[in-house]
């Protein structure tokens, strides 16, 4: 491990970030070191935040512009421009739409690069609180085994061995090395305080890492169904489709830039962190960490020496000097008092309990340990969690741009849609060239109404056909037969919509543009259809 402190190596964005300027609320520079407790450095912080509200406040000031410019030349361009062309729009949408699913790409990859770092932050965390419990597990038994299981089998063997002054004076010396291992244990640094801090931290950084992955996975689905919602808008060209993009449009504006601000202050604030983390971490333990404990486990070199090693040393010896005196005892002194027998193996087993502990202890309290959970957690926040952190910004940014292209798209289309509906409205309905009007035309109150030919002139026609005259008395309630009967005639005369237009009943003879077709039709009609029909065909 002589190269485990090469095994982090800032990147080099960490170091780019770190040199943004870092401005106070009086607009002075300040230190960039990390100092999350300074009220300058905070100061800084949300000035870098604020980058997000001034980027929305550009944005909405280019939307005023864009729509006062299109309310003020509305206008002049209504009057030459009949039909706006809509290629420039399509275009718009479409490039726009592209842009803003590439950055809901780049958003997705750096939400994952993102989670990705901060899941193993917290997982070297608990890693960490695992060991230190493990340590604070050891030395909090070994020492209540001495203090209690130890001390109460030497009371016992002391009243047995009362009558043998060397027993009792072996015993005095096992009591005089209990209570050094006990010394050597209570010197080592209380690391529950560390342990209950990482702990702490490593809820709370997971649970703000759920919600913020969260929220980010909501914005990038929110800013795909606008890119689908806004191609169903304008190819049905939906006005109420429309006022919903451009609310959910502004909503994801917001969002955006909101996102982007945290994101850069996010960034640039790990990065002062991720440039000097031994300082920080140094500074944050003085309180219950000595220095060289500290820097034995940030820096983890082969040439430090362990600042434990003392200590661990003088308890081996003791628990083998322990060893030693009880193995004498049940060699020479069961034989003479067999009732201290249970007594010494159980003083033996509790000897053997702390070696094994001691040994694990020793495991526990090497830098290696402790050293690579560091490492990790170094890389899951510098490497994964700040490049992640900058694809997010990366997101926002295109994002919030391809949006307000996209909102000035949507409000083109709404002009585009207003012009349309107004050349509609303006369509003259007595237009005799509109077939609208011409629909209107006929209506069941017309149904008695003579066509533009006279009777007299339809009589006059009949006869220049060759047809045989007429009664000039006929019935004139021939004229009310009702529409049905019209069907019927237009039916019998071939159905062709060109003479379907003017009824035949109750004009006394066929139109003037009587085909020769229907007149052969007109000339042979029989006896049933003459009943059908009435007087007015009758040959």
């Amino acid at each position: 491990m002589a190269t485990a402190r090469l095994e982090y190596i800032a990147p080099w964005w960490t170091f780019w970030l770190h040199n943004f300027p870092h401005f106070n609320f009086t607009f002075q520079l300040t230190d960039n070191t990390f100092r999350p407790e300074d009220a300058s450095y905070q100061q800084a912080l949300i000035l870098l935040a604020c980058v997000g509200a001034a980027g929305l406040c550009l944005s909405l000031l280019v939307l005023t512009v864009y729509l006062s410019c299109m309310c003020c030349c509305r206008q002049g361009e209504d009057k030459q421009v009949k039909r706006p062309s809509t290629c420039c729009l399509t275009w718009v949408a479409v490039i726009t739409g592209l842009i803003v699913c590439s950055a809901v790409g780049v958003g997705f990859y750096g939400n994952s690069e993102t989670n990705d770092g901060v899941y193993q932050l917290t997982d070297s965390l608990y890693n960490a609180n695992h060991t230190l419990g493990g340590i604070n597990n050891l030395v909090s038994g070994s020492v209540g085994g001495m203090e209690r299981g130890l001390k109460q089998h030497l009371e016992r063997l002391d009243e047995i061995f009362a009558a043998r002054t060397d027993y009792v004076q072996a015993l005095r010396f096992m009591q005089t090395m209990a209570t050094n291992i006990v010394r050597q244990l209570t010197a080592l640094p209380d690391l529950s305080r560390a342990r209950v801090d990482l702990a702490h931290v490593a809820d709370q950084t997971g649970r703000v890492e759920y919600y913020r992955w969260l929220s980010y996975l909501l914005l990038l689905i929110l800013d795909l169904v606008i890119c689908l919602v806004t191609c169903l808008g304008l190819a049905k060209q939906s006005r109420w489709l429309l006022i919903i993009i451009m609310s959910a449009v502004l909503l994801s504006l917001v969002l955006g830039w909101a996102s982007l601000g945290l994101g850069t202050a996010a960034a640039v604030g790990t990065s002062d962190f991720c440039v000097s983390p031994d300082k920080f971490i140094m500074n944050q333990t003085k309180d219950f960490l000595s220095a060289d404990v500290a820097h034995y486990y940030l820096f983890c070199s082969p040439n430090l020496p362990s600042p434990f090693q003392q200590s661990l040393t003088i308890y081996q010896r003791s628990l083998t000097t322990m060893q030693i005196q009880i193995q004498g005892l049940l060699q020479f002194s069961v034989p003479l008092f067999p009732t201290a027998e249970r007594d010494l193996l159980g003083i033996q087993r509790l000897l053997n309990s702390t070696e094994s502990n001691l040994q694990q202890l020793t495991a526990f309290l090497d830098c290696h340990r402790l050293h690579k959970d560091y490492l990790d957690a170094l890389m899951g926040v510098c490497y994964d969690g700040v490049e992640g952190l900058l694809y997010l910004s990366l997101f926002s940014l295109m994002s919030a741009g391809a949006l307000s292209a996209l909102l000035c798209s949507v409000l083109r289309a709404w002009k585009l849609i207003g012009i349309r509906d107004r050349d509609y409205d303006d369509i003259d309905e007595e237009d005799p060239f509109n077939p609208q009007a011409r629909r209107m035309s006929y209506t069941p109150g017309r149904a008695n109404i003579h066509s533009f030919c006279s009777y007299n002139s339809s009589l006059g026609s009949e006869q220049g056909l060759g047809g045989p005259p007429q009664a000039a008395n006929a019935d004139a309630s021939a004229s009310t037969a009702p529409p049905a009967e019209y069907m019927n005639q237009s039916m019998l005369f071939g159905g062709n919509p060109r003479y379907e237009n003017v009824p035949l009943i109750g004009r006394g003879s066929p139109p003037p543009s009587y085909s020769p077709s229907m007149r052969t039709t007109y000339l042979s009609m029989t006896d049933a259809q003459i009943r059908h029909f009435g007087t007015d065909f009758q040959v």
